[in-house]
């Protein structure tokens, strides 16, 4: 059955006889692999489509839960995000940590679209690139039900005092809670409220509000710091070829 849809290329894998696979996060069959034999060091309008970061629309081949891409053409191919090094490895990042969290044949058009912002907007922001990708991975979180708990303390719901963050149980917590835990955890972060108060904006508001955010680099390696533990623990989402960036 010949079918289409629009994607973004998640990642490419060289594989026997010239062949290649392109891992797509697609707007109507979710995260798909699909087999090619396009050439990727070629320049017609197929090949430029297969080119990292790029969104396109692609004509496939789907023979029961198997794909194989025949054409594509490129609808944004966010070139700017090579032209800047760190630029280039923070997508590369979220690239790589959707390609973990989405599940295969699973459509989620929410995560779709918060991927296709982040690509328009990560080209036009000029530096800071690590509080789009913490707000990126916030986001994300929360569209597959896999989001800290952020509002209330996780073990006993008081919205006051919140200090700490528990990895293991997966939100903040009281001074009360925080006190009576092990003072050797190693997965509790004490932390101030204007952190508390960082991961629930970058939650929350739209990615667009925040293009032109800046947060001060110790508020950065603290946030990224709690993020790369929960996605450790909770997900098993570590060691990204891209992940020294941040």
């Amino acid at each position: 059955m010949i079918t289409e849809s629009e994607g973004i290329v998640l990642k490419q894998v060289k594989t026997v006889g010239g062949r290649r696979m392109i891992v797509l996060l697609t707007k109507r069959f979710g995260k798909i692999s699909a087999g090619t034999s396009i050439d990727e060091k070629g320049k017609n309008r197929s090949a430029l489509a297969l080119r990292p970061f790029t969104y396109g629309k692609y004509e496939l081949y789907k023979n029961a839960d198997n794909f194989h891409l025949n054409v594509g053409e490129t609808i944004a191919s966010h070139y700017g995000i090579g032209g800047d090094v760190d630029k280039y490895m923070a997508a590369s990042y979220v690239m790589e940590f959707t390609e973990k969290l989405a599940v295969e044949g699973m459509v989620c058009t929410e995560l779709f679209r918060l991927l296709s912002d982040f690509l328009d907007i990560i080209e036009r922001r000029t530096k800071k690139f690590g509080i789009l990708v913490i707000a990126y991975i916030l986001k994300a979180l929360k569209i597959s039900g896999h989001a800290p708990i952020l509002e209330a303390c996780v073990r006993c719901g008081k919205r006051e005092a919140l200090n700490s963050i528990d990895i293991k149980e997966g939100g903040i917590l009281c001074g009360e809670c925080r006190n009576s835990a092990n003072s050797n955890e190693r997965l509790i972060y004490d932390v101030e409220f204007d952190i508390v108060n960082a991961l629930r904006y970058l939650t929350d508001q739209p990615l667009h509000k925040l293009e032109r955010l800046a947060l001060d680099d110790a508020t950065l390696e603290s946030l990224w710091r709690i993020m790369k533990a929960y996605l450790s623990y909770h997900l098993e989402i570590s060691g990204l070829k891209s992940e020294e960036f941040l």
